[in-house]
């Protein structure tokens, strides 16, 4: 009898060899993902600046972040019919149409093509931040941090990487009549078309599809909270599952609000560090001091990940919001002092590394598969407006009152995310995945 490829899945000890699969695949296209992103923003404002003026080279740049945003809800909605597989595929080839959009833009000056190519540019970063969900689709209960950790550990290679190819991209890219700062974003183009090919032939079987098999397998009974559980890929169905959820509302509001708090104390630092150093030596202090801050975000992400397993995923939240509160304490007291400012962002990366990697996990485990994309992408798309309304708002808040009252204010922010982490966990096994 011919074997039946679109049976069930395998058992769950037969999940293992898939899940590593998967982890493997996906921590090599994060790499070439991230390559992808940083190279071309590494030069995003420099280029926008270059075509539409230094006015709007700022708003070039928000729009790269705005399009992740919006793009989560078709790729999510495209997982949660169809897997994991064509919903990444189709944001970084979306990425890719970005990138080659804003090298025509630069070859013609339009402007207004410069802008879509930024939106749709986002792409790419929308497959890196989905990806992170892909890797616990399989992943055991008690392993489910630590594997999500280590997809948005590896984006961090390519992101270190990329600033490298940039000067390399251009001078390579000249020669073909590619105008100065465009070559980035053509070899953008080329990284996320190569990280979906990757995926296209070799994501099989899909983790999301298969995990669903498996959860269909388990019988249910009726009346319990699975059965109950609305289904769909929407937005409104995502909301539903949220709201009835308090440790789904947990997870999306801890990932909103310390990537919101990282955002705007981290925007607005370059400005801070630019009103004590002279131009000739801001730029080199800027650098190190992002740097730092990003060290934080990413370096030690495995470790936050090994805590969430080990500790909990309340309390790896609220020590990230613990670590917030002091990165904007510490910064806020800091005056101009570069040293205090430098160990205020990389407490402040450390912090947003706490949220995002416990709130992703308690998001993903506390909802059924069946709206499991879509749950995501809402988080996703609320993380990505955080965070482009506390770039657009810190500057207006640094010019009216300055930044300590900038750090004071970003610190408020997670007063409400203390309060809901605090409250009494449900009883067992009402906020679990139900499978």
């Amino acid at each position: 009898m011919a074997t039946d490829l679109t049976a069930p899945a395998p058992t769950r000890p037969d999940v293992a060899p898939i899940q590593r699969r998967t982890l493997r695949l996906l921590f090599g296209t994060q790499i070439i993902g991230g390559i992808g992103v940083t190279i071309g923003l590494s030069v995003g404002a420099l280029l926008a600046a270059r075509v539409a003026g230094t006015a709007v080279a700022g708003l070039a740049q928000s729009a790269g972040v705005v399009g992740a945003a919006l793009l989560a809800i078709p790729v999510t909605r495209i997982m949660a019919g169809h897997g994991r597989r064509p919903g990444l595929v189709l944001a970084y080839l979306v990425g890719a149409v970005g990138g080659v959009l804003v090298v025509l833009a630069a070859v013609t000056g339009w402007v207004p093509l410069l802008f879509l190519g930024m939106l749709l540019f986002g792409g790419g970063t929308a497959a890196n931040l989905q990806a992170r969900y892909t890797a616990v689709d399989l992943a055991e209960p008690a392993r489910r941090a630590r594997q999500l950790s280590l997809i948005v550990w590896a984006t961090t290679i390519g992101a270190v990487a990329a600033p490298n190819f940039a000067a390399l991209a251009d001078g390579v890219t000249h020669g073909w009549g590619i105008p100065p700062l465009a070559g980035p974003f053509a070899f953008s183009a080329a990284a996320f078309v190569l990280a979906a090919i990757v995926l296209l032939v070799l994501l099989r079987p899909d983790p999301l599809l298969t995990a669903r098999r498996l959860a269909a397998a388990v019988p249910v009974a009726a009346g319990s909270p699975a059965a109950a559980e609305p289904r769909g890929a929407g937005m409104r169905a995502a909301w539903r599952v949220v709201a009835a959820r308090p440790a789904a509302r947990l997870g999306i509001a801890a990932v909103a609000v310390g990537h919101l708090v990282m955002v705007a104390v981290m925007t607005m630092t370059p400005v801070r560090l630019g009103e004590s150093h002279a131009d000739v030596d801001v730029l080199r202090v800027v650098g190190i001091v992002l740097s730092l801050h990003i060290a934080g975000m990413y370096a030690l992400s495995p470790v936050v990940g090994w805590l969430t397993d080990r500790v909990g995923r309340r309390a790896v939240i609220l020590g990230g919001v613990g670590t917030l509160l002091a990165a904007c304490a510490v910064a806020g007291t800091a005056g101009h002092h570069t040293p205090l400012l430098s160990v205020g962002l990389v407490l402040l990366g450390l912090g947003w590394s706490g949220t995002m990697v416990a709130g992703s996990t308690l998001l993903s485990e506390s909802v059924p598969t069946g709206v499991r994309p879509s749950v995501q992408g809402l988080s996703d798309l609320t993380m990505g407006l955080a965070g482009a309304g506390a770039a657009a708002a810190s500057g207006f808040v640094v010019r009216m009152a300055g930044y300590p009252a900038l750090t004071l204010l970003a610190a408020i922010a997670v007063v409400p995310l203390v309060a809901l982490a605090l409250r009494p966990a449900p009883p067992s096994g009402a906020t679990d995945e139900e499978e």
